[in-house]
C-alpha cells in the first residue's frame, strides 16, 4: 500500500512538471493578425526562435552578408543549405539511436542467460527515462548558454549561461523546452539526447547482474539531468574547458569531436564508481583473491550488436559535424572504419598470444573493436588515415591489458568490459587528438581561437596539455562524482539485489518473466505465480503444482 501511494504521489509530481511547462510553452506563442505560415501561431518574441523553419536559413548562410546583393534566390540557397544540414544532424542522431540495439545486445550476451530480462529492460528503459530527464532539465544545463549555431540556421534562443569570474559553468535556457521553440534547436536536441543515451548505457554494463532496477532507475534521471549534462556544458557547451584557449592560452582548449571524453569516458568512469560501490558478483572472486572467469551466455548476439554500434558510429562521429554541408563527413567516416578494425585485429592479435587467452578470444576482438571506436571518436574530425590507424591499434592492446588489470589488480567486477573499452580508451582518444591533430581542419577556429587545431606532433604543445586537464576533470567528476551518487544512493535505497535473488537470476524476481523459457526449466516455488496459467507450458515448477505451492 506504502509503495503504491508513493507511486502515485510521483505520477502526480511528474503530471504537475509537465502541466507547468506545458502552459509555458503555450505562452511562448501568439496568434497572429497577419496569419504567417506555420499554422497562424509564430513565437511571441523573437528569442524564442523559429517553430517551422520559414525564417531559418537566409543568403547570410552562404557568406552573402551585404544586403544589396541578397535576392531571393540567395535567400532560397541559403534555406536550402541549412535544410541538408538539419536533415543529416537528424538521420545521423536516428543511427545513433539505433545504437540502443548493440549496447543492448552486446550487454545480454556477455551476460548469463539468468539475467538476460534484466539487462535487457535496463538498457530499454534508459532510453525512456533518459529522454525525459534530458528534456526536463539535462539539455537546458548543457547546451542553455551555447548561443549561436551556424551550421543549424543559429540556435539563437540557446543563450543563457551561468558564468564565475568569466568562466562557463553551466546554461539555464530551456528547461523543458521553456521559452524555444525553434526548428534547429529541435534538431540540436535530438541528436545530443541520444549521445547523453549512450553515457547513460554505458553504466548499465559495468553494473548488470546484481542491481536492484529500482535503483537504476534513479540512476537513469541523474545521469540524464545531472552528471553528463554539466560535463557537456564546461565542454561543449562553451564552458571552462573549452574555453582553457582564450583564457589560458592552451591551444583551442579542450577539443572533443564527438565524445570520447564527454560520452565516453564520463560513463565509463562513472561505471567505475558504481562498480566499485555496489561489489562483485557473488562467485566471482575466491577467498585468495584469484578471480573466475563467468562466461558470456551468447557470443552470437553480442558480436551482432558489436556490428550494430559499428553500423551507428557512422551517426556518431560524421554526425557531430551537424552539417551534410560540410565535406569533411567522408574522412571522418573513413577514420573511424579504419580505426574500428585495427582496434579488432590487434585485440585479436594481442589475446591470441597474452594469457590468460592463448586463442583468437571472440569477446576481446568484439571490445577491440569497440575500443578502436571509443578512441577515435574525439580525434575523428581532426586526423589523418594512417594516425587513425594507429590510434585503433594501440585501443585494441590498451582495452585487453586495462580488462586485466581492472579485474586481477582492482579487484573490480565488469561483467562486458565497459569501464576498459569506454573509460580508459576514451581517455586515449582524448590524449590522442593532442598528439596526431594535423591542423587540416577548422580552419576558421574552434572554441573562439582561430586557426586550426593542432596537436604536439604539429606544433601545439598547449593542445595536449588542455586535453590532458581535461581527462583530468573527467577523472575527478565521473570516478569521484559517481561513487559518491552511488555511495549516498545505497545508503538511502540500497543499490544490490539479494543475494538469493542474484544467484537464482533476476528475471523472476525483478522482472517477473523469464527471458528464455526452456521445456526443462525449474521455477523457485516462490516464484511459481509469476507464470500465468498457460504460458510456459512444460516448465517444472520445484515442489509445486503449475498453478503455485503445492
Amino acid at each position: 500500500m506504502i509503495r503504491r501511494l508513493r507511486f502515485v504521489v510521483f505520477l502526480g509530481a511528474l503530471g504537475a512538471v509537465l502541466l507547468g511547462v506545458g502552459v509555458t510553452a503555450a505562452h511562448a506563442q501568439s496568434t497572429s493578425t497577419t496569419v504567417p505560415a506555420c499554422g497562424g501561431k509564430i513565437a511571441k518574441s523573437a528569442s524564442a526562435g523559429d517553430p517551422c523553419g520559414d525564417a531559418t536559413g537566409a543568403s547570410s548562410d552562404v557568406g552573402i552578408t551585404n544586403k544589396g546583393d541578397q535576392t531571393p534566390l540567395s535567400d532560397a540557397v541559403g534555406h536550402n543549405k541549412i535544410a541538408i544540414n538539419i536533415m543529416w544532424t537528424l538521420i545521423t542522431g536516428f543511427l545513433v539511436m539505433f545504437m540502443q540495439a548493440g549496447f543492448a545486445l552486446v550487454e545480454t550476451g556477455f551476460t548469463r542467460r539468468k539475467n538476460a530480462a534484466h539487462v535487457m529492460m535496463t538498457n530499454f528503459m534508459i532510453y525512456g527515462i533518459g529522454v525525459i530527464g534530458y528534456w526536463l532539465v539535462g539539455y537546458a544545463l548543457m547546451f542553455g548558454g551555447v548561443g549561436h549555431l551556424a551550421a543549424l540556421g543559429g540556435t539563437n534562443p540557446l543563450n543563457k549561461i551561468f558564468t564565475v569570474g568569466g568562466w562557463g559553468l553551466f546554461g539555464y535556457k530551456g528547461f523543458g523546452f521553456s521559452g524555444i521553440y525553434d526548428v534547429g534547436v529541435a534538431a540540436h536536441f535530438l541528436f545530443n539526447l541520444v549521445f547523453m543515451d549512450t553515457t547513460a548505457t554505458i553504466v548499465t554494463g559495468a553494473m548488470a547482474e546484481r542491481w536492484k532496477f529500482s535503483a537504476f532507475m534513479v540512476y537513469g534521471f541523474w545521469v540524464s539531468m545531472i552528471i553528463y549534462p554539466l560535463f557537456g556544458a564546461w565542454t561543449w557547451g562553451g564552458g571552462f574547458l573549452a574555453q582553457l584557449g582564450t583564457k589560458w592560452n592552451l591551444g583551442h582548449g579542450y577539443v572533443d569531436f564527438a565524445g570520447s571524453g564527454v560520452v565516453h569516458a564520463i560513463g565509463g568512469f562513472t561505471a567505475l564508481g558504481g562498480a566499485m560501490v555496489i561489489g562483485p558478483r557473488i562467485g566471482k572472486y575466491n577467498k585468495d583473491g584469484t578471480s573466475n572467469t563467468i562466461p558470456a551466455h551468447n557470443l552470437t548476439i553480442a558480436m551482432l550488436g558489436c556490428f550494430i554500434l559499428a553500423f551507428g558510429w557512422f551517426g556518431f562521429n560524421p554526425g557531430s559535424t551537424l552539417a551534410g554541408t560540410d565535406l569533411r563527413i567522408s574522412i571522418v567516416a573513413v577514420n573511424t572504419m579504419l580505426a574500428s578494425a585495427s582496434g579488432a585485429f590487434c585485440a585479436l592479435l594481442w589475446a591470441w598470444n597474452r594469457k590468460p587467452f592463448r586463442k583468437p578470444d571472440p569477446g576481446m576482438a568484439v571490445n577491440g573493436m569497440l575500443a578502436g571506436l571509443v578512441a577515435i571518436t574525439a580525434p575523428s574530425g581532426f586526423v589523418s588515415t594512417w594516425a587513425a590507424l594507429l590510434i585503433g591499434a594501440i585501443a585494441g592492446v590498451l582495452v585487453i591489458e586495462s580488462v586485466l588489470f581492472i579485474d586481477n589488480r582492482m579487484k573490480v567486477d565488469d561483467p562486458v568490459g565497459a569501464i576498459s573499452v569506454h573509460g580508459v580508451c576514451g581517455l586515449w582518444g582524448v590524449i590522442a587528438l593532442g598528439l596526431f591533430a594535423d591542423g587540416t581542419y577548422a580552419s576558421g577556429g574552434w572554441n573562439g581561437v582561430a586557426g586550426p587545431v593542432k596537436g604536439l606532433l604539429y606544433g601545439d604543445s598547449g593542445q595536449l596539455v588542455a586535453q590532458l586537464i581535461g581527462c583530468a576533470v573527467i577523472l575527478v567528476w565521473a570516478w569521484g562524482g559517481g561513487w559518491v551518487f552511488f555511495k549516498i544512493q545505497d545508503a538511502i535505497q540500497g543499490i544490490r539485489s539479494t543475494p538469493e535473488d542474484e544467484v537464482r537470476g533476476l528475471d523472476l524476481p525483478e522482472m517477473g518473466a523469464l527471458a528464455y523459457v526452456d521445456v526443462d526449466a525449474t521455477i523457485p516455488a516462490e516464484y511459481a505465480n509469476y507464470i500465468p496459467s498457460g504460458d510456459g507450458a512444460g516448465l517444472s515448477v520445484a515442489g509445486t503444482s503449475r498453478q503455485g505451492p503445492a
